[in-house]
Protein backbone atom coordinates (compact mmCIF):
# COMPACT_ATOMS: atom_id res chain seq x y z
CA UNK A 1 0.00 0.00 0.00
CA UNK A 2 1.49 3.33 -0.83
CA UNK A 3 0.42 7.22 0.20
CA UNK A 4 2.19 10.40 -0.03
CA UNK A 5 1.27 10.75 3.57
CA UNK A 6 1.06 8.51 6.44
CA UNK A 7 0.05 9.86 10.03
CA UNK A 8 0.28 7.34 12.95
CA UNK A 9 -1.53 8.57 15.56
CA UNK A 10 -5.02 9.72 15.78
CA UNK A 11 -4.95 13.06 18.66
CA UNK A 12 -4.62 16.25 17.71
CA UNK A 13 -1.05 16.31 16.68
CA UNK A 14 -2.34 13.63 13.95
CA UNK A 15 -5.13 15.16 13.15
CA UNK A 16 -3.23 18.85 12.41
CA UNK A 17 -0.70 17.37 10.33
CA UNK A 18 -3.27 15.32 8.00
CA UNK A 19 -5.21 18.74 7.79
CA UNK A 20 -2.41 20.74 6.43
CA UNK A 21 -1.81 17.68 4.26
CA UNK A 22 -4.57 16.57 2.54
CA UNK A 23 -5.35 20.44 2.31
CA UNK A 24 -2.70 20.79 0.15
CA UNK A 25 -3.84 18.40 -2.26
CA UNK A 26 -1.93 15.34 -0.76
CA UNK A 27 -3.14 11.57 -0.02
CA UNK A 28 -2.83 11.22 3.52
CA UNK A 29 -3.48 7.45 5.14
CA UNK A 30 -4.31 7.99 9.09
CA UNK A 31 -3.56 4.83 11.27
CA UNK A 32 -4.96 4.74 14.51
CA UNK A 33 -4.84 1.69 17.16
CA UNK A 34 -7.66 2.57 19.06
CA UNK A 35 -11.40 2.19 17.58
CA UNK A 36 -11.72 5.61 17.08
CA UNK A 37 -9.53 8.94 16.70
CA UNK A 38 -9.46 11.83 19.56
CA UNK A 39 -10.54 9.92 22.60
CA UNK A 40 -8.06 11.56 24.83
CA UNK A 41 -9.31 14.95 23.18
CA UNK A 42 -12.66 14.13 23.93
CA UNK A 43 -11.58 13.08 27.72
CA UNK A 44 -10.41 16.11 27.91
CA UNK A 45 -13.83 18.01 26.85
CA UNK A 46 -15.73 16.62 29.61
CA UNK A 47 -13.88 19.64 31.97
CA UNK A 48 -14.95 22.02 29.21
CA UNK A 49 -11.88 21.34 26.77
CA UNK A 50 -9.53 24.18 27.60
CA UNK A 51 -8.31 25.01 23.80
CA UNK A 52 -5.52 27.76 25.02
CA UNK A 53 -4.45 30.76 27.08
CA UNK A 54 -4.80 34.39 26.62
CA UNK A 55 -1.39 35.24 27.96
CA UNK A 56 1.47 37.18 27.54
CA UNK A 57 4.74 35.41 26.95
CA UNK A 58 2.69 32.08 26.41
CA UNK A 59 5.82 30.57 24.89
CA UNK A 60 7.46 30.88 28.23
CA UNK A 61 5.50 27.97 30.12
CA UNK A 62 6.99 25.34 28.22
CA UNK A 63 10.31 26.08 30.33
CA UNK A 64 12.02 25.14 26.78
CA UNK A 65 12.77 27.34 23.68
CA UNK A 66 12.43 24.72 21.24
CA UNK A 67 8.69 25.51 20.70
CA UNK A 68 9.01 28.50 20.21
CA UNK A 69 8.93 29.10 16.53
CA UNK A 70 5.91 26.58 16.03
CA UNK A 71 3.86 28.50 18.87
CA UNK A 72 4.47 31.57 16.70
CA UNK A 73 3.36 30.37 13.72
CA UNK A 74 0.12 28.88 15.76
CA UNK A 75 -0.46 30.45 18.73
CA UNK A 76 -3.70 31.10 20.73
CA UNK A 77 -5.23 33.44 18.71
CA UNK A 78 -4.82 30.93 15.79
CA UNK A 79 -6.40 28.14 18.17
CA UNK A 80 -9.08 30.64 18.37
CA UNK A 81 -9.71 31.24 14.55
CA UNK A 82 -9.22 27.66 13.67
CA UNK A 83 -11.88 26.31 16.29
CA UNK A 84 -14.24 29.39 15.45
CA UNK A 85 -13.60 28.42 11.75
CA UNK A 86 -14.67 24.70 12.32
CA UNK A 87 -17.97 26.72 13.87
CA UNK A 88 -17.35 26.63 17.17
CA UNK A 89 -17.34 30.20 18.88
CA UNK A 90 -15.02 30.26 22.06
CA UNK A 91 -14.96 32.71 24.84
CA UNK A 92 -12.55 33.80 27.23
CA UNK A 93 -12.67 32.90 31.28
CA UNK A 94 -11.93 34.65 34.26
CA UNK A 95 -8.48 33.11 34.26
CA UNK A 96 -7.45 33.75 30.35
CA UNK A 97 -8.80 30.32 29.53
CA UNK A 98 -10.10 29.77 26.39
CA UNK A 99 -13.08 27.45 25.89
CA UNK A 100 -15.54 26.51 23.15
CA UNK A 101 -19.31 27.75 24.04
CA UNK A 102 -20.25 24.37 23.83
CA UNK A 103 -17.86 23.41 26.64
CA UNK A 104 -17.29 20.09 24.92
CA UNK A 105 -15.10 18.50 22.83
CA UNK A 106 -17.06 15.96 20.55
CA UNK A 107 -19.36 19.14 18.24
CA UNK A 108 -15.65 20.38 17.36
CA UNK A 109 -14.21 16.75 16.83
CA UNK A 110 -16.90 16.21 14.85
CA UNK A 111 -16.35 19.54 12.57
CA UNK A 112 -12.83 18.64 12.39
CA UNK A 113 -13.41 15.45 10.43
CA UNK A 114 -15.78 16.58 8.49
CA UNK A 115 -12.58 18.75 6.74
CA UNK A 116 -10.78 15.85 7.07
CA UNK A 117 -13.06 13.41 5.18
CA UNK A 118 -10.24 13.11 2.23
CA UNK A 119 -8.34 11.27 5.07
CA UNK A 120 -8.04 7.75 4.79
CA UNK A 121 -8.28 6.98 8.55
CA UNK A 122 -7.79 3.13 9.29
CA UNK A 123 -8.73 2.52 13.18
CA UNK A 124 -7.86 -0.60 15.08
CA UNK A 125 -4.20 -0.41 12.76
CA UNK A 126 -1.44 -0.76 15.44
CA UNK A 127 2.12 0.39 14.18
CA UNK A 128 5.01 -2.13 14.85
CA UNK A 129 7.89 -0.64 13.64
CA UNK A 130 9.77 -0.26 9.42
CA UNK A 131 10.99 -3.12 7.65
CA UNK A 132 13.27 -1.04 5.51
CA UNK A 133 11.24 1.93 4.28
CA UNK A 134 7.62 0.12 4.71
CA UNK A 135 5.99 0.85 8.07
CA UNK A 136 4.13 -1.76 9.48
CA UNK A 137 1.01 -2.36 11.13
CA UNK A 138 -0.57 -4.95 13.27
CA UNK A 139 -4.87 -5.02 11.99
CA UNK A 140 -7.81 -6.79 12.59
CA UNK A 141 -6.65 -8.36 9.02
CA UNK A 142 -3.43 -9.34 9.69
CA UNK A 143 0.00 -7.40 9.23
CA UNK A 144 -0.21 -4.20 6.42
CA UNK A 145 2.37 -2.75 5.21
CA UNK A 146 2.19 1.18 3.78
CA UNK A 147 5.16 2.98 1.96
CA UNK A 148 4.36 6.59 2.24
CA UNK A 149 6.42 9.32 0.67
CA UNK A 150 6.40 10.87 4.57
CA UNK A 151 5.44 9.90 7.94
CA UNK A 152 4.19 11.82 10.81
CA UNK A 153 4.68 9.91 14.39
CA UNK A 154 2.04 11.32 16.40
CA UNK A 155 1.54 8.90 18.78
CA UNK A 156 0.93 10.75 22.07
CA UNK A 157 3.04 10.54 25.72
CA UNK A 158 2.93 7.71 27.92
CA UNK A 159 -0.27 8.35 30.44
CA UNK A 160 -3.94 7.34 30.03
CA UNK A 161 -2.88 4.30 28.46
CA UNK A 162 -6.37 3.38 27.78
CA UNK A 163 -7.11 6.01 25.75
CA UNK A 164 -4.34 5.13 22.92
CA UNK A 165 -1.26 6.80 25.16
CA UNK A 166 0.82 3.94 25.87
CA UNK A 167 4.12 5.00 24.82
CA UNK A 168 4.99 1.86 23.72
CA UNK A 169 6.28 3.70 20.20
CA UNK A 170 9.56 4.74 22.44
CA UNK A 171 11.31 1.45 22.04
CA UNK A 172 10.71 1.14 18.47
CA UNK A 173 12.41 4.49 18.17
CA UNK A 174 15.39 3.14 20.37
CA UNK A 175 15.63 0.43 18.37
CA UNK A 176 16.49 3.08 15.60
CA UNK A 177 18.81 4.87 17.73
CA UNK A 178 16.72 7.13 17.91
CA UNK A 179 17.41 9.21 21.38
CA UNK A 180 13.65 9.34 23.44
CA UNK A 181 14.35 10.46 27.11
CA UNK A 182 12.66 8.82 29.97
CA UNK A 183 9.26 9.22 30.70
CA UNK A 184 8.53 11.57 33.78
CA UNK A 185 4.38 11.71 34.90
CA UNK A 186 3.55 15.83 34.95
CA UNK A 187 0.51 17.45 36.13
CA UNK A 188 -0.01 14.80 38.46
CA UNK A 189 -1.31 13.84 42.12
CA UNK A 190 0.62 12.90 44.80
CA UNK A 191 0.40 10.21 47.06
CA UNK A 192 -0.08 10.77 51.19
CA UNK A 193 -0.41 7.72 53.65
CA UNK A 194 -3.13 9.73 55.79
CA UNK A 195 -3.85 8.68 59.70
CA UNK A 196 -7.99 8.00 60.87
CA UNK A 197 -8.57 11.46 61.22
CA UNK A 198 -8.29 12.69 58.01
CA UNK A 199 -10.79 10.19 56.40
CA UNK A 200 -14.23 12.54 56.74
CA UNK A 201 -12.35 15.37 54.64
CA UNK A 202 -11.46 12.78 51.86
CA UNK A 203 -13.39 14.95 48.67
CA UNK A 204 -12.77 18.21 50.07
CA UNK A 205 -11.48 20.93 48.58
CA UNK A 206 -8.90 23.40 49.84
CA UNK A 207 -8.83 27.27 49.17
CA UNK A 208 -7.22 29.84 49.88
CA UNK A 209 -3.91 28.65 50.21
CA UNK A 210 -0.79 29.64 48.85
CA UNK A 211 1.37 26.46 47.91
CA UNK A 212 5.30 26.81 47.11
CA UNK A 213 7.48 23.81 46.03
CA UNK A 214 11.10 25.35 44.83
CA UNK A 215 10.72 28.03 42.38
CA UNK A 216 7.18 27.26 41.78
CA UNK A 217 4.16 28.61 43.43
CA UNK A 218 0.50 28.43 42.71
CA UNK A 219 -2.61 29.74 44.73
CA UNK A 220 -5.06 27.08 42.77
CA UNK A 221 -7.59 24.65 44.89
CA UNK A 222 -6.72 21.38 45.26
CA UNK A 223 -8.06 18.07 47.02
CA UNK A 224 -7.79 15.68 49.56
CA UNK A 225 -8.26 12.69 48.45
CA UNK A 226 -8.54 8.99 50.02
CA UNK A 227 -4.96 8.59 47.83
CA UNK A 228 -3.41 12.17 48.72
CA UNK A 229 -3.27 14.89 47.00
CA UNK A 230 -5.05 16.51 43.52
CA UNK A 231 -5.84 18.96 41.42
CA UNK A 232 -5.23 22.22 39.84
CA UNK A 233 -2.87 23.84 42.70
CA UNK A 234 -0.95 20.93 42.75
CA UNK A 235 -0.48 20.44 39.27
CA UNK A 236 1.04 23.92 39.04
CA UNK A 237 3.69 22.98 41.24
CA UNK A 238 4.03 19.50 40.92
CA UNK A 239 7.16 19.01 38.40
CA UNK A 240 9.13 20.95 40.95
CA UNK A 241 7.80 18.41 43.70
CA UNK A 242 8.45 15.67 41.37
CA UNK A 243 11.91 17.07 41.35
CA UNK A 244 12.25 16.90 45.21
CA UNK A 245 11.29 20.67 45.94
CA UNK A 246 9.37 20.28 49.39
CA UNK A 247 5.68 21.24 49.60
CA UNK A 248 4.84 24.50 51.52
CA UNK A 249 1.34 25.65 52.27
CA UNK A 250 0.82 28.89 53.32
CA UNK A 251 -2.56 28.64 54.80
CA UNK A 252 -3.15 32.67 55.23
CA UNK A 253 -1.61 34.23 52.45
CA UNK A 254 -3.22 37.50 52.89
CA UNK A 255 -2.06 37.78 56.74
CA UNK A 256 1.87 38.40 57.65
CA UNK A 257 3.12 36.66 60.24
CA UNK A 258 3.28 38.65 62.86
CA UNK A 259 -0.87 39.95 62.32
CA UNK A 260 -1.10 35.88 62.69
CA UNK A 261 0.44 35.71 65.28
CA UNK A 262 -1.64 39.08 66.84
CA UNK A 263 -4.82 37.31 66.36
CA UNK A 264 -3.64 34.38 68.41
CA UNK A 265 -2.46 36.15 71.01
CA UNK A 266 -5.95 37.30 71.26
CA UNK A 267 -7.29 34.17 72.18
CA UNK A 268 -6.55 33.78 75.70
CA UNK A 269 -7.07 30.33 77.24
CA UNK A 270 -9.16 29.48 74.02
CA UNK A 271 -8.31 26.13 72.57
CA UNK A 272 -5.77 26.18 69.53
CA UNK A 273 -8.14 24.33 67.54
CA UNK A 274 -10.82 27.27 68.53
CA UNK A 275 -8.36 30.13 68.10
CA UNK A 276 -7.73 28.39 64.16
CA UNK A 277 -11.56 28.62 63.68
CA UNK A 278 -12.52 31.72 65.68
CA UNK A 279 -9.52 33.76 65.17
CA UNK A 280 -8.06 33.11 61.50
CA UNK A 281 -11.33 31.42 59.80
CA UNK A 282 -9.58 28.16 58.88
CA UNK A 283 -11.58 25.96 57.44
CA UNK A 284 -12.19 21.92 58.94
CA UNK A 285 -9.93 20.47 56.08
CA UNK A 286 -7.15 23.35 56.57
CA UNK A 287 -7.27 22.66 60.52
CA UNK A 288 -7.34 19.09 59.79
CA UNK A 289 -4.06 19.44 57.84
CA UNK A 290 -2.25 21.45 60.21
CA UNK A 291 -3.35 18.34 62.86
CA UNK A 292 -1.93 16.03 60.27
CA UNK A 293 1.62 18.12 59.53
CA UNK A 294 2.58 20.52 62.29
CA UNK A 295 1.74 18.49 65.45
CA UNK A 296 2.98 18.69 67.92
CA UNK A 297 2.32 22.43 67.36
CA UNK A 298 4.14 25.09 68.59
CA UNK A 299 3.14 28.20 70.09
CA UNK A 300 2.88 32.11 69.77
CA UNK A 301 5.17 33.19 67.05
CA UNK A 302 6.02 29.58 66.32
CA UNK A 303 2.83 28.73 65.11
CA UNK A 304 1.91 31.41 62.97
CA UNK A 305 5.49 30.91 61.48
CA UNK A 306 4.48 27.41 60.91
CA UNK A 307 0.38 28.32 59.51
CA UNK A 308 2.57 30.65 56.75
CA UNK A 309 4.34 27.49 55.63
CA UNK A 310 2.76 24.36 56.71
CA UNK A 311 5.81 21.48 55.40
CA UNK A 312 3.02 18.18 53.28
CA UNK A 313 5.43 15.88 53.39
CA UNK A 314 3.97 12.92 50.53
CA UNK A 315 5.36 9.73 48.81
CA UNK A 316 5.99 10.90 45.80
CA UNK A 317 3.69 11.27 42.38
CA UNK A 318 1.04 9.02 42.09
CA UNK A 319 1.50 6.55 38.79
CA UNK A 320 2.85 7.53 35.47
CA UNK A 321 -0.42 6.25 33.74
CA UNK A 322 -2.47 8.28 35.90
CA UNK A 323 -0.40 11.90 34.94
CA UNK A 324 -2.33 14.03 32.75
CA UNK A 325 0.73 14.47 30.90
CA UNK A 326 4.28 13.09 30.58
CA UNK A 327 7.83 15.21 30.33
CA UNK A 328 9.95 13.39 28.67
CA UNK A 329 9.98 12.14 25.01
CA UNK A 330 12.14 12.23 21.29
CA UNK A 331 14.78 14.51 22.45
CA UNK A 332 15.47 17.99 20.24
CA UNK A 333 18.87 16.72 19.54
CA UNK A 334 17.18 13.73 17.96
CA UNK A 335 15.32 16.39 15.23
CA UNK A 336 15.89 19.22 13.01
CA UNK A 337 14.36 22.34 12.99
CA UNK A 338 11.35 21.04 10.99
CA UNK A 339 10.86 18.04 13.51
CA UNK A 340 12.49 15.55 11.26
CA UNK A 341 14.06 12.46 12.88
CA UNK A 342 17.74 13.16 11.99
CA UNK A 343 18.02 8.80 11.98
CA UNK A 344 15.11 8.44 9.49
CA UNK A 345 14.73 11.19 6.40
CA UNK A 346 11.36 11.77 6.10
CA UNK A 347 10.13 10.80 9.13
CA UNK A 348 8.52 13.86 11.49
CA UNK A 349 7.41 14.06 14.85
CA UNK A 350 4.55 15.59 16.23
CA UNK A 351 2.64 16.13 19.58
CA UNK A 352 3.41 14.80 23.54
CA UNK A 353 6.33 12.11 22.01
CA UNK A 354 8.51 15.12 22.27
CA UNK A 355 10.32 15.64 24.88
CA UNK A 356 8.46 19.02 26.93
CA UNK A 357 6.17 19.76 29.44
CA UNK A 358 3.56 22.45 30.07
CA UNK A 359 0.91 23.16 32.62
CA UNK A 360 -2.55 21.93 32.33
CA UNK A 361 -4.45 25.44 30.79
CA UNK A 362 -4.73 25.11 27.06
CA UNK A 363 -1.05 24.91 27.05
CA UNK A 364 -0.57 21.39 25.79
CA UNK A 365 -3.64 21.01 23.37
CA UNK A 366 -2.01 23.72 21.87
CA UNK A 367 1.35 22.95 21.24
CA UNK A 368 -0.22 19.48 20.05
CA UNK A 369 -1.73 21.29 17.44
CA UNK A 370 1.27 23.46 16.88
CA UNK A 371 4.01 20.97 16.28
CA UNK A 372 1.31 18.82 14.60
CA UNK A 373 1.08 21.41 11.72
CA UNK A 374 4.78 22.46 11.93
CA UNK A 375 5.35 18.49 10.90
CA UNK A 376 2.82 18.83 8.64
CA UNK A 377 4.28 21.65 6.89
CA UNK A 378 7.92 20.35 6.60
CA UNK A 379 6.81 17.04 5.55
CA UNK A 380 4.83 18.85 2.20
CA UNK A 381 8.27 20.50 2.09
CA UNK A 382 9.77 17.63 2.11
CA UNK A 383 7.84 16.06 -0.45
CA UNK A 384 8.32 19.00 -2.86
Amino acid sequence: MTTDALVIGGGPAGLAAAEVLVAAGKSVLLAEAKPSVGRKLLMAGKSGLNLTQEEEGFGAAYGTDWLVPMLKAFGPADVRAWAEGLGQPTFVGSTGRVFPRAMKASPLLRAWMGRLSRVEVRTRWRWCGWEDRAALFDTTEGMQRVKPGVTILALGGASWSRLGSDGAWAELLAAEGIEVAPYRPANMGFEVTWSPHMTPHFGSPVKGARLTAGASQSHGEFVISERGLEGGGIYEVSAAMRDGAPLLLDLLPDMTAEYVAAQLAKGGKESIGNRLRKRLGLSPVTRALIMEFGRPLPEGAALATLLKALPIRHNGPRPLDEAISVAGGVTRAAADDGLMLRARPGVFVAGEMLDWEAPTGGYLLTACLATGRWAGQHALQYLG
